[in-house]
Order: structure tokens, then sequence, then C-alpha cells
């Protein structure tokens, strides 16, 4: 009997969906298949098994990959491609029935690894109960001098957040997950660094964050957490998962993240159940500045060291189908087809899908897709680390370190 062994990170959504999604496959395939799913830390994934790359030394079947990391293991020719697989037996609908903008994140010069599987994009959540209450429009316009409502600008954001930012009532203005994981805190530093009108690469493929703008969005970031204090200190601890939790149980009025989080939010037994809305991610207040999006995805891959990928391709198809996207979704994760964007059932129990497809679809942002990007991101960590958390370097000094050490990364 084989059994197909998945990695993948540890998220609630991702758990129950894929256990529901491999109990369905293993009764409807001809194969007697079973499965075991092993869920580790993100960091834990790159140092472990891609820096090593055993990731493809046969120990897995399937891994749920970050697109972070799709073209480096790409690159090195640790996952299977796909597209022959594709030509003979497509999930229903591909490749129209997913966003152009997911499946780009699944492949690498031109050959396509994964099929999309969990989707960002990041958005901007607020509690409408906070805005809207009368007492808090009155307070905020006596505090200000003008009306409360929901930022446009961060400098708009900040007054918010100092606003809402009360501990004795364990409410804060925000929360960040400003853990030093090479997540969010390096996808906080972008959406800080694109909505001033900075880039991370220029179009040689030179850095470009060491720049007025990428000062501005370091120090804004630093100062949320350290000066502001419209951020609880724990911040610094926590992972986009926690961060979401947060958001969910009433404690920070607003916050960027992943939209997937909304589901969280949107559960009955949360605390901001029924009152929580959804924008655009606020923008630089500076001319340049723009409102912006960071999309990632998770996407079901075929490890090279498969004795199965025939079948653990099998799964990957069953699981991109319209019914296993639908899991995805009402298991708390992000599905990543149209269909399921488009399907009332789903808007009417989570908000944030009727923003999808038009983020997904617009001038969305996605991170450098270069096989040296997890060296990279792992150099923009260590210095969101070293000046925002570990507060032992200046912004300055570690913009500059950062985009000495990219350079020679790059060259």
């Amino acid at each position: 009997m084989p059994t197909l062994r998945l990695v993948g990170r540890p998220f609630e959504g991702f758990e129950n969906a894929l256990k529901r999604q491999m109990d369905a496959f293993a009764e409807t395939t001809d194969a007697d298949v079973t499965f075991e799913r092993d869920h580790r830390p993100l960091p834990e994934i790159h140092e472990d098994l891609l820096a090593t790359g055993d990731i493809a030394d046969g120990t897995y079947d399937l891994f749920l990959c970050l697109s972070d990391w799709l073209p480096m293991v790409a690159e090195a020719g640790y996952v299977h491609p796909l597209d022959g697989y594709l030509s003979r037996d497509p999930p229903d609908d591909w490749p129209d029935g997913w966003a152009e903008s997911l499946r780009d994140l699944m492949a690498y010069d031109g050959t396509t690894y994964g099929i999309p599987y969990h989707d960002g994009p990041e958005i901007f959540h607020y509690r409408e109960d906070c805005f809207e209450d009368v007492a808090e429009q009155r307070a905020f316009r006596e505090a200000y001098g003008r009306p409360l409502s929901v930022p446009r600008t961060w400098d708009e954001f900040l007054e918010v957040a100092d606003f809402f930012t009360r501990p004795e009532e364990d409410l804060w203005g925000t929360v960040v997950a400003a853990k030093p994981d090479g997540h969010n805190d390096v996808y906080d530093f972008a959406i800080q660094l694109w909505s001033r009108g900075g880039r991370l690469l220029d179009d040689d493929g030179t850095p470009a964050f060491d720049s007025p703008e990428g000062r501005e969005a370091l120090q804004y970031y630093h100062d949320l957490i350290h000066d502001h204090e419209v951020v609880p200190s724990e911040a610094v601890e926590m992972e986009s998962v926690e961060a979401g939790q947060f958001y969910a149980d009433g404690k920070a009025a607003m916050m960027w993240n992943w939209s997937g989080f909304g589901a969280m939010a949107e559960r009955p037994d949360s605390a901001v159940f029924g009152h929580t809305n959804y924008g655009l991610i606020p923008r630089g207040d500076a001319p340049d500045g723009e409102h912006t999006s960071l999309t990632v995805c998770y996407g079901l891959t075929v490890p090279a060291g498969s004795d199965h990928p025939d079948l653990a391709y099998d799964f990957v198809r069953h699981a991109a189908s319209p019914e296993s996207d639908r899991i995805t979704t009402l298991e708390g994760a992000s599905g990543t087809r149209f269909s399921t964007w488009r399907d009332p059932e789903i808007r009417r129990s989570n908000q944030f899908y009727s923003m999808l497809e038009a983020v997904n679809t617009g001038p969305v942002n996605t991170l450098p897709q270069i096989p040296a990007y997890t060296e990279l991101n792992e150099i923009l960590n260590e210095m969101v680390d070293a000046v925002v958390v570990e507060q032992s370097k200046s912004v300055e000094a570690g913009l500059a370190d950062a985009a000495d050490r990219a350079s020679d990364l790059l060259d």
C-alpha cells in the first residue's frame, strides 16, 4: 500500500482542509493509498529541507511550497515539472480557472511546478464597530479635528492607531507579525516600501531598497512598535497566524495582513464576528505613494525524490478541483479558483472574497521571482530583525548593510 507523505507549514486551515481532501481522495481513487502529514514551521522547512536539498531525498511525495521558494527549488531540480501531467490530465478549468498572477507564482522559466492551493493577498482589515461608534467618532473629532474614517494614508493610519490604543482595555491600534521568521516581517517592509513608491530591485536586478523610501518604510515599521507604541510589544514574537488571531480576538482595531485571516474574524466564535470589514492598504503620503498589495501563494508540488510521483500528481489534481478548493476555503484557508471567489455562499460567509479577484487580477505586487530570492529574503529578514526586533542597528546602518550583502549575492 503506497503512503504519500506531505510536508508544509502548520496552520489549522491547511491541516483541516488537507485531511478532508486526503480522506476523499483515498475513498475515490483506484489506488489503496494512505497519507502522512508533517507540518513544520517555515524556518525549519527552509533550513532542514531546502538549504540542504533534503526535500528531494525521497522522504516526501508532496510539498506545500511557498511561492517565495519556488524559483530556487525549480532551479535546483528539487521538484518535478508538471507540464506533462497538465497536458495529459489537467485539473478542471486549467489554466483559465485561476488568476494569471497565481499561476505565474507556481511557474519558473516558463515551466509550471505547482498548482495554487492557498492565496493571499494582503488587504486592510478593520473593525466597523470601532469606526462607526458615535462616541468614538465624537472623541476622535475632538482630538484630531477631523472625522474618524478608515485611513487612506500611513499618516492617517498612525493617528487612528494612536486613538484606539488603550492597553488598559486590552485594545491596540493595530498588530503586526514582526517575528523574524522571514515571512510577514519581510512582507511588511516590502509593503511599506512599495506604498511609498520604492522598489526591492531595479529593472537590472540591482538592490534598490536602500533609498529614501526604504529608510522611511523601515523607520515607520520600527516606530509603530517602539516609539508610537500602537502595537503590543509581543508583536516582535508573533507570526502571521498569531497576529490574525489577535485581531479576531478583538484586541486590535485594524491591521494589514493576509486576506485569509478574515476567515478567523468572521467565525461565529470570533470576538469581532459581524464587525469586521476590508479595504485598501494605506499609501504613502508623498506624491509617489500608492495603495498596494502583496500576493504570495502556497502551491502543491511533487518533490523530485518521490517514489510515487504519478499518484502524488493525482492528489494535486484532486485538491485543485472545484469541490476541494471550496473545502480549502470552508476550513479556514483561502481557495485559489475563480469559481470559489465567485461562489455566493462563500461570499456570504467570508466578505473578503469579494475583493480577491479584483486584487489578484489588478496591479498586485509579487516578490522577485529569482532563484536567489530565498537568500535575499534571509538578508531582508536579518535586516528587519536587527533594526526592528533587536534594535541593534540604526535604520540607515541596517539598510546599508543589507544592500551591500544583497549586491554581493546578486552580482
